[in-house]
């Protein structure tokens, strides 16, 4: 039987460590340890959205590492990929094993509004609205909140999810990574991709394994929220891209 494996699950735009409440269970039965993360504006969290940056996202990332007994495999979901690929970068030495579900896999010095922009498929982008004075983006009052991101999810996860989701701040969207194949580029990467995705397109996620190549890519027939759709094959798929 392989090692017990501790994860750390980093959340994307809108949403909340309450997203992986159906896959940490699933790790645990397994007996490894897991850690949910909340960045910076959610839960209770007071600081200002104009304040937060993707500095500020891999900092609170890598303080929950630091608290962990062993390295992490540590998983980033769709936005919360270019927070964990900086905080590769900041605490490489506690990482064992990066996994992006859905993530954005960014190469140095690119930023997440510019490669999703110039990808120009994804329903997302054309129905967000920015509010310049708060820091923030959200979705549109009648954006397709269901169809974007949880299209094969239950009537309770979408519900719930809706009745969660929160404005997104800005500054991280649109800064550049900073990277460096000593640190960062030193961690054996994992993807996993969803091929039913109306969110990140399929075609987006391939360009971005493609262009920084991972040991090993999944794929799962799902749309952007593979914790709610597929918790078990999700659950599977991180347990397995933890092994060598």
């Amino acid at each position: 039987m392989a090692a017990p494996k501790t994860f750390v699950l980093v959340h994307g735009s809108w949403h909340g460590s309450w997203c992986w409440d159906k896959v940490v269970p699933l790790l645990r039965q397994g007996g490894h340890g897991v850690v949910a993360v909340d960045l910076p504006g959610r839960a209770g969290d007071p600081t200002p959205a104009r304040e937060i940056t993707l500095d500020s996202l891999a900092e609170k990332i890598c303080h929950v590492i630091a608290r962990q007994s062993r390295p992490v495999v540590l998983v980033g979901h769709s936005m919360g990929g270019i927070a964990v690929t900086q905080a590769a970068e900041m605490c490489a030495e506690k990482i064992e094993t990066l996994v992006y579900v859905c993530g954005f896999l960014l190469q140095n010095g690119h930023t997440l509004a510019e490669v999703y922009h110039a990808a120009g498929q994804g329903l997302t982008q054309t129905n967000l609205i920015a509010d310049e004075g708060q820091g923030t983006v959200f979705f549109t009052n009648d954006a397709p909140l269901r169809e974007i991101f949880y299209h094969d999810c239950s009537d309770e996860d979408f519900k719930r999810a809706k009745a969660l989701l929160v404005p997104e701040p800005a500054a991280p969207r649109r800064t550049p990574g900073q990277t460096s194949d000593g640190r960062f580029g030193r961690i054996p990467r994992v993807y996993v991709e969803t091929l039913q995705d109306k969110s990140i397109p399929p075609s987006l996620q391939k360009r971005m394994y493609s262009d920084l190549p991972c040991r090993k890519v999944f794929s799962m027939t799902t749309g952007h929220s593979p914790f709610f759709a597929a918790p078990r094959e999700l659950a599977d798929y991180l347990i397995a891209a933890s092994l060598p």
